[in-house]
């Protein structure tokens, strides 16, 4: 089995986690598509749920197979949330936004009861930081928080440059919120928690790609087969 293999069989092992009536986050990404394919094959047989998109992309896939969708003003809590994610580590924190969807794939994970995690086993790692942190910021005094941002990463004990991410078409990356993106080359995160509190309280960042005490449960598939790992 290659990697996008491996992602459909986390996506199909989440679907069990799934019930008649529910209200779902619904994630960003190629993992979470294989998840969106699956739930649209269950809903023309039948499924009914009600389902929150985190991207205007994950909008057009689910309108597309016909999964019936809503808001969060119109529904405030959610019974699950599943998503894929860029580092899933044992104790289920993760780094999240390298589709750049990080602000609303966080809203959404908060609001839910329950958030699952499925992932490639490449995914799982000891120490967070290989894959560089998206940090969601306004484009207003871009250089300035950018600074910022280094600096505090810093101060955490993981000193790295903060590169501003760029589009295809030459310009920088937008979010659906209308912000720009650093991603953050740290190599290895020894403290998540400070360093999150830390980048939480720079002027100009809106999230950052750290979830922590959000994941419940991460479905990782790999050439073994698949693995369930809890948060203790």
């Amino acid at each position: 089995m290659d990697s996008d293999a491996h992602k459909r069989a986390a996506a199909a092992c989440a679907l069990d986690y799934v019930q008649d009536g529910m209200r779902i986050g619904l994630g960003t990404g190629s993992t979470a598509a294989h998840f969106i394919d699956l739930l649209g094959v269950r809903v023309r047989e039948g499924l009914a749920i009600e389902a929150v998109p985190t991207s205007e992309a994950t909008r057009a896939h689910a309108e597309r197979l016909g999964i019936t969708l809503t808001t969060l003003d119109a529904v405030p809590q959610l019974d699950l949330t599943v998503d894929g994610a860029d580092e899933v580590a044992a104790d289920l924190a993760l780094i999240k936004g390298g589709g750049g969807a990080l602000l609303r794939e966080k809203i959404v994970a908060a609001a839910s009861k329950r958030m699952v995690v499925i992932a490639d086993e490449s995914k799982w790692v000891a120490v967070l930081g290989r894959f560089p942190l998206p940090v969601e910021i306004v484009p207003f005094g871009a250089k300035a928080t950018q600074m910022a941002v280094e600096a505090v990463s810093a101060a955490a004990g993981c000193p790295g440059p903060a590169l501003l991410r760029w589009g295809k078409d030459g310009k920088p990356f937008v979010t659906d919120g209308g912000h720009w993106l650093l991603d953050l080359q740290l190599r290895r995160i020894d403290d998540p928690e400070e360093l999150a509190a830390r980048l939480s309280t720079v002027p100009g960042v809106m999230e950052h790609g750290l979830f922590i005490d959000l994941a419940h449960t991460a479905i990782l598939a790999g050439s073994n087969g698949v693995r369930l790992v809890e948060r203790s």
